[in-house]
């Protein structure tokens, strides 16, 4: 029993030292590491009592010839002399505060001690560093802005020698401008003023401003020629023949109003007066790019006549054929009406006949009615030929639909030799259809024509082949011949009418190409989808083109489909 008693007393005097030991390992080590945070705290502050300052700012006593030069020279010194007197000595304080605290084995004291000197140390090096940079601004200064001035003047005599060069180009500004290049001139003869007499004070911001003025005067030089052509030479000139060409056509019924011309033209004078007043104070800012949007409307304004010219040659063709058409009609209805109680007696009408007859008399009274309206408008030039366009391509299409009411009609009351007229007529209409589907089409050179339009072509060519050897025959079968008229009608119609959606589709997807050419130059998969959509437009694909192109500008710009119709519909 003795012999465990003494055993455990062993081992817990063995565990006591062994206890005491790590104890004493680990202080020890601790000791180690805060004395050599410490005695690197201690070289850092060595280091700032040994910054060049000193050095610098005797440099600095060869250059107070100014009162200036005096005041920052003593706030200079008076700076370093805190920094070295009581600055760097309350570092050294503070050193020995946290070795007392370390000897006690305070750690807790000394671990806050030597972060409080860390911060300490870290403001008296950005004191010294920022007094440092500050003497060496103007120690430096001869050195520095003398490199800057040499590449100044070399900036200076290039920019001169071409204004030298263009001097005509400059008309009544000449003079304005070389005055400015004098201002600069002298502004470097003050430079090699100011160091010769180490006014080294203003100096950086005298470079600043012939920096400055530099810069200008290089926008001067490349802009203003252009701007005082176009602004006394070519806008001018384009304004007064836009004017002449707006007082023709309006002398000649043109309804150019929607145009804003006159008040445009008024507004693009007061631009270009403000724009050269701008100039003779050489303030050029925005003026370039006025200029050219001023000098792309009117451009535009040209491209505006021609296609109302266009427009109303489209229009009084459309016109006339309407009109021929509607007076036609006119008198067949009369016709028909006037002897309407004969065809009951000869023929067995029923009252759906009779009443579908009234229903289109009416559809044709109040198309009638509206194509006089139309006319009024024309006359008295209220609306551009744009629009008066598709409104009488609106009437046409409705006349077409009173027509194929009206022949539902006659091909159940109608005579063998009425029916045979009327066909007649209609082969006659077909093939004006017909050849404005193919007038139509040759406005507008596409790059290919697909091929399944030239089956509906060649379909409708031979439907109406169909009708003429239909009315060659005796006795002519009327059934027969009036499905070779529907047939013939619907194959041109919708030939037609294709026609117009194909070339539609085509400007629309060529215009948005060329908008999209833009956006090329952003990433390689919007121009390579924008070659694409070319591919498909050139091999006649339109509408797989168009979509593509949308799809594609959708990405970097939003709703570009309704922007491009708005613009579209403006174009047309």
């Amino acid at each position: 029993m003795d012999g465990v008693a003494l055993t455990i007393i062993t081992l817990v005097v063995v565990a006591i030292i062994l206890i005491v030991v790590v104890l004493n390992v680990m202080q020890s080590s601790k000791n180690k590491k805060m004395k050599k945070l410490i005695n690197n705290l201690e070289v850092q502050k060595n280091v700032l009592d040994s910054t060049p300052i000193i050095p610098e700012l005797a440099k600095v006593e060869s250059y107070l010839k100014s009162e200036k030069m005096e005041v920052m020279y003593n706030d200079w010194k008076e700076r370093l002399e805190n920094i070295k007197n009581i600055q760097i000595p309350k570092i050294t304080d503070m050193i020995i505060e946290a070795e007392y605290s370390l000897s006690q084995m305070d750690y807790k004291a000394t671990l806050y001690k030597i972060a409080k000197l860390e911060m300490e140390i870290y403001k008296v090096r950005t004191n010294s560093e920022f007094l440092l940079n500050e003497i060496k601004d103007i120690t430096n200064s001869e050195e520095k802005n003398r490199a800057i001035i040499t590449k100044l003047k070399a900036k200076y005599r290039e920019i001169y020698q071409k204004f030298t060069n263009e001097k005509e180009s400059y008309d009544d500004y000449e003079k304005i401008v070389f005055k400015q290049f004098e201002i600069i001139a002298k502004s470097f003869e003050k430079f090699e003023l100011i160091m010769e007499n180490n006014d080294y004070t203003e100096v950086s911001e005298l470079v600043r401003t012939i920096s400055d003025m530099l810069k200008h005067m290089e926008v001067i030089v490349s802009e203003m020629p252009s701007v005082i052509l176009l602004a006394t030479s070519i806008l001018p000139k384009k304004i007064v023949e836009i004017g002449e060409t707006y007082k023709q056509l309006s002398s000649k019924g043109f309804p150019l109003d929607y145009l804003n011309v006159e008040y445009n033209i008024d507004e693009a004078y007061k631009k270009i007066d403000d724009i050269l007043a701008r100039a003779e104070k050489l303030d050029l800012e925005d003026s370039l790019l006025e200029l050219k949007v001023l000098h792309d409307y009117f451009e535009n304004l040209f491209n505006d006549f021609e296609k109302e010219k266009v427009t109303k040659n489209v229009y009084d063709e459309a016109n006339e054929k309407l009109q021929n058409k509607l007076s036609k009609i006119n008198e067949l209805l009369t016709e028909i009406f006037s002897s309407i109680d004969d065809v009951k007696n000869l023929y067995d009408l029923s009252d759906e006949n009779i009443e579908e007859l009234n229903n289109i008399k009416k559809d044709f009274d109040a198309l009638n009615e509206d194509y006089n309206v139309l006319i009024q408008h024309t006359n008295n030039n209220t609306f551009a030929y744009s629009k008066l366009t598709k409104e009488i391509e609106s009437l046409i299409l409705r006349l077409a639909n009173l027509e194929t009411r009206l022949d539902g009609v006659l091909d159940q009351i109608g005579s063998m030799r009425e029916d045979e007229v009327r066909a007649r007529q209609q082969l006659e209409e077909i093939r004006l259809i017909l050849k404005d589907s193919k007038n139509y089409l040759r406005q507008y050179s596409l790059p290919i024509i697909p091929k399944s339009y030239f089956v509906e072509l060649s379909e409708a060519q031979s439907a109406i082949k169909e009708i003429v050897k239909e009315l060659a025959k005796k006795p002519i079968t009327i059934d027969v011949l009036n499905t070779r008229v529907d047939t013939a009608r619907d194959l041109v119609l919708k030939i037609y009418g294709r026609t117009k959606e194909m070339i539609k589709t085509a400007k629309f997807a060529e215009m948005a190409i060329v908008y999209g050419n833009r956006y090329r130059s952003n990433t390689d998969e919007l121009d390579k989808r924008l070659t694409c959509s070319e591919l498909l437009f050139n091999k006649g694909d339109y509408k797989k083109s168009l979509e593509l192109t949308i799809e594609t500008l959708n990405k970097v710009e939003p709703d570009i489909y309704n922007k491009l119709s708005n613009l579209y519909e403006i174009e047309r």
